[in-house]
């Protein structure tokens, strides 16, 4: 049955409009100059994490949160996680600085409450959570990745994540190019994976990999969660991978939306049903895509799990800027993460070979410990070549010595925690 109500607005797309406005909008280079960052925390118990919070217990907090005159964009998460986005920022520590004061005020609005925000890359101990937001697109959600098995519920209810965003870089060729930066990321960021995974546990058990959540993303959905193939030009293949990926679901006015199962959002263009698509449903269709790296203009990098304490979060977004944004470090640690392209293969991230050893052993990989110690050595004098302070190169320093050094991670202080 069609959805009722009419489409969103505008006339009815093309599929060679469709291209041009893919092309257009998903890569829009320049001179790197703005950064941001995305948190999502797990609401849990102030005394006892393990304790479940009820739905009515969240609802008064996160009303409680709304209230708060925050910088940083707030929204929910289905099952309840919170998540603050920074606004862009000309510069790491304006983006830093602006998201540690609106997390302390967030901190300081929960805590009467008893309830705290906590780093993990999955819930530890509440599995299956319950989906506290009822809208229409998390309706659709949850039962399009239903067909394909549980872990769109767990991605949507009890996952948690540190994503870093950054300009797509210059047209032109070089270590702050788009074609490199893309590349770069791909590579890199299964390092950050191994580096950052701190998820061995999800639902008070053990699962076997040190990054569940990154598990998780990859059994999420057979093209969803996909990256376009790595040999071709980045925006013929992300324009061509946006529109052979079926849709997620076709807004309506009024009543549920249709939830259409195997329409390619090509096949939707051409064929003109259930009703004619227009340039706001190809938008929306990009924000149901959940690859590693997201262009959206932007590069979004979504593949880092949140962190233990108040500032860890702090670490993955320094130590990627820095990667990203200073040259000389983009250029060493490209040269570095090159060499795993051979154990990556020709499948997309995240189901490649690469992508699975680094959720699932972390720093215990060899390669990948190689590359991180590499990475941290040319992160330490770029950070301070791009201004960050001394605080946050010390934090950056503390947890390589903590963790890169030794080959390990938080997972595996997480596993000696709840043993």
């Amino acid at each position: 049955m069609a959805p009722s109500g009419t489409p969103r607005g505008g006339p009815p797309l093309t599929e060679e409009a469709a291209e041009d406005l893919l092309r257009c909008i998903c890569f829009k280079t320049g001179p790197p100059r703005t950064v941001g960052a995305e948190l999502e925390w797990l609401v849990h118990d102030l005394r006892d994490p393990r304790e479940p919070v009820r739905p009515t217990r969240l609802a008064t907090a996160l009303d409680t949160v709304r209230s708060l005159p925050l910088v940083s964009a707030l929204t929910f998460e289905p099952g309840g996680q919170l998540e603050l986005s920074s606004r862009p920022a000309g510069s790491l520590m304006e983006c830093l600085d602006s998201l540690a004061s609106d997390l302390a005020a967030v901190r300081s609005a929960l805590g009467p409450l008893g309830l705290t925000l906590s780093g993990y890359g999955v819930d530890p101990w509440h599995a299956p959570r319950e989906r506290v937001l009822r809208e229409p697109r998390y309706d659709a959600m949850e039962t399009a990745l239903a067909r394909t098995g549980p872990a769109g519920r767990a991605m949507m209810c009890e996952s948690a994540s540190v994503q870093v965003c950054l300009d797509a870089g210059h047209e032109e060729p070089g270590p702050l190019g788009y074609l490199r930066r893309w590349e770069l990321a791909h590579l890199f960021g299964a390092v950050l994976v191994a580096v950052f995974a701190n998820s061995p546990q999800h639902g008070g058990h053990r699962t076997g990999w040190r990054s569940t959540r990154q598990s998780l993303w990859a059994d999420l959905d057979p093209r969803r969660s996909l990256a376009p193939p790595a040999d071709g030009e980045p925006r013929a293949e992300w324009t061509a991978h946006v529109l052979d990926t079926p849709v997620l679901c076709v807004r309506a006015e009024e009543g549920p939306w249709l939830v259409p199962e195997g329409l390619t959002f090509r096949e939707w263009l051409r064929t003109g049903g259930p009703r004619p698509a227009d340039a706001d449903d190809l938008r929306y269709h990009l924000t149901t895509l959940f690859p590693p790296v997201r262009p959206r203009g932007h590069l979004e990098l979504r593949m880092i799990d949140a962190q233990p304490g108040a500032d860890g979060w702090m670490v993955p977004v320094a130590l990627t800027t820095a990667v990203f944004e200073d040259a000389e470090a983009a250029e060493s640690v490209y040269r570095a993460v090159r060499p795993l392209a051979a154990l990556a293969g020709a499948d997309p991230a995240p189901r490649n070979p690469l992508w699975r050893r680094a959720a699932r052993d972390g720093l215990a990989d060899p390669a990948l410990h190689a590359v991180a110690l590499d990475a941290f050595a040319a992160a330490r004098p770029a950070l301070r070549r791009i201004g960050a302070t001394e605080r946050v190169r010390r934090a950056v320093d503390a947890f390589q010595e903590r963790y890169v050094d030794p080959g390990g991670c938080p997972a595996d202080e997480l596993q000696v925690m709840t043993s």
